[in-house]
């Protein structure tokens, strides 16, 4: 049968199989809230027949600045069940960002949590497009004033609604949600998912060697719900019927660990940034973990140094993603195989290093600077080209230059791929170190940096060189405490690269710049330090 894929079907299911699954949330009034799936239902389709009521019609965008959370997760199937584009704004931009990208996507209502009061605040009269705002909390949390007009509050909305939804039945290629990417240069680009690739995403994220996400797993996405939809863990959790742990805005080591404890967590997913605070923490209080067996790192390469730390030392097993808001995100995962399992330890840690193989759905190539296809050895490096049926084929609105190359997306990310399908992200193309005119990719450079025992944080960036046109400079945060300087760091590099890949000079700093998702602002390096070595010479 011919039956379209849509989210509502996945609480449906949910509903009827997983009822009394657990879904835990810490609040941001303070509190651990408990619910299930069967409750997430009831409240989806109060809320449903809530922001019918609020004017929005199907198509229509309802925007959300919210922590990941019960509440955030009942808006996923509230508004894209109903036929309306959820549309979740990244909370971490600046202000002005928030205001192009709201009105860009023409949003109708907003809803937030209260820890973001004050910047709704300070934009909301910069919105006239919108037509309610609402605060994610209960009565007897509202604000006593607020500078936000149209202010309503989210408890009220629900109970007063009816749970007498009738989930619609629609094409499944049209809209669910909308994301805008984090770009460092020009307003951010507009994403926009359908009902069927984020069906799909979620199918194949699931599969056992992909993410291998299950009923019997206790999920805690640190990864935002703000950011690429949480890597589709609130649609996979339906799906499979895992338990759910929300953390709100606590991200720090000491909250994350003892929420882990707390629930019996059993996989994680984020960013290595957050996994640098929790293992710190860990580290520092001789802590363990005693359920979580497995994390999901993505968002930038992984340092060999951490998969070490997770797997020698705690029993974690790391499993190495890749994607991009254009990619809904999953585009590749790094599963080892029989094919691997001769390997010795130090072979399996550099396979584990790469970016894996690309999931079922989606195809990858590598292309040099005229676009002709390279071989797939291992050790030809061009720009990494995708396609399949969750690739974005344009930009919302038709923002920017239409990206395909002859059917292909452009990612943008110069990588390598061997002939066992195992691809490796060796640099961004905006960001690869062109020194006497041979490419020096930063990030073999930073995860060997990051290996220094004394090192917290490193980035590597090109700086101009007299004679080389381009030389890595390293850019590097000391662990509390450590008295580390540039030449014991330089030879630290000795044997493990080619001699001339070595950075050329450190700089030492005390923090290194974060953007919104949590990855190092390469251009805001750039801009400070790169005539470092011109000023040295």
């Amino acid at each position: 049968m011919d039956r379209p894929l849509l989210i509502s079907a996945l609480l449906t299911h949910a509903e009827r199989l997983h009822g009394e699954r657990e879904i835990v949330s810490r609040r941001v009034e303070g509190d651990v809230h408990r619910t299930t799936y069967r409750e997430l239902g009831q409240r989806a389709r109060r809320l449903a027949n809530a922001v019918a009521a609020l004017g929005v019609e199907r198509g229509q965008r309802v925007g959300t600045l919210a922590w990941n959370g019960y509440r955030h997760m009942e808006l996923y199937y509230a508004v894209s069940g109903s036929g309306a584009v959820l549309h979740t704004l990244n909370p971490r931009l600046h202000p002005d960002q928030l205001v192009w990208i709201a009105e860009h996507a023409q949003d109708q209502v907003l809803f937030f949590d209260l820890s973001f009061l004050p910047l709704v605040e300070a934009v909301a009269a910069r919105l006239p497009g919108v037509k309610a705002f609402v605060a994610m909390t209960d009565r007897a949390h509202m604000p006593a004033s607020s500078k936000v007009p149209n202010l309503l509050c989210y408890e009220e909305l629900v109970e007063t609604h009816s749970p007498e939804f009738d989930w619609p039945e629609f094409d499944e290629k049209l809209a669910s949600s909308l994301c805008y990417t984090s770009g460092t240069t020009g307003n951010p680009k507009g994403v926009l998912y359908s009902h069927r690739s984020t069906v799909l995403h979620a199918y194949a994220a699931s599969m056992p060697d992909a993410l291998n996400y299950s009923g019997s797993d206790a999920i805690l996405p640190v990864v935002p719900m703000f950011h690429v939809n949480a890597w589709g863990i609130p649609y996979i959790a339906c799906m499979v019927g895992a338990k759910l742990v929300f953390p709100g805005p606590w991200l720090d080591g000491k909250s994350l660990h003892d929420l882990f404890e707390a629930e019996g967590v059993t996989v994680s997913a984020g960013v290595p940034t957050v996994w640098q605070g929790l293992l710190a923490h860990v580290e520092a209080n001789s802590l363990s973990f005693s359920t979580m067996r497995r994390t999901i790192i993505g968002g930038s390469a992984c340092p060999p140094a951490m998969m070490r730390a997770f797997q020698e030392r705690y029993d974690v097993q790391v499993v190495h993603a890749w994607g991009m808001t254009e990619t809904s995100p999953l585009g590749s995962v790094c599963r080892l195989g029989p094919g691997q399992a001769a390997l010795d330890a130090e072979q399996r840690l550099a396979l584990q290093s790469k970016q894996g193989r690309a999931v079922f759905g989606v195809e990858m190539k590598i292309v040099d600077a005229d676009g002709s296809e390279l071989p797939h050895d291992g050790q030809a490096a061009g720009e990494l080209l995708v396609r399949g049926p969750w690739i974005a084929s344009g930009y919302f609105r038709g923002e920017g230059s239409g990206p395909l190359q002859g059917g292909w997306f452009p990612t943008g990310d110069v990588s390598t791929i061997d002939a066992d399908g195992f691809m490796q992200i060796t640099d961004r193309s905006k960001d690869v170190i062109k020194s006497g005119g041979e490419w020096i990719g930063s990030i073999d450079l930073e995860n060997i940096a990051m290996a220094h025992p004394a090192v917290a944080m490193a980035a590597c960036i090109a700086a101009r060189h007299p004679k080389w046109d381009e030389r890595p400079l390293l850019v590097v945060v000391r662990k509390p405490g450590q008295a580390l300087e540039r030449d014991e760091l330089i030879r630290f590099y000795e044997g493990k690269i080619a001699k001339w890949w070595t950075p050329d000079d450190v700089v030492f700093v005390d923090s290194i710049p974060l953007g919104a998702t949590g990855k190092v602002q390469k251009n805001l390096l750039r801009d400070a330090w790169r005539d470092h070595l011109l000023a040295a010479a």
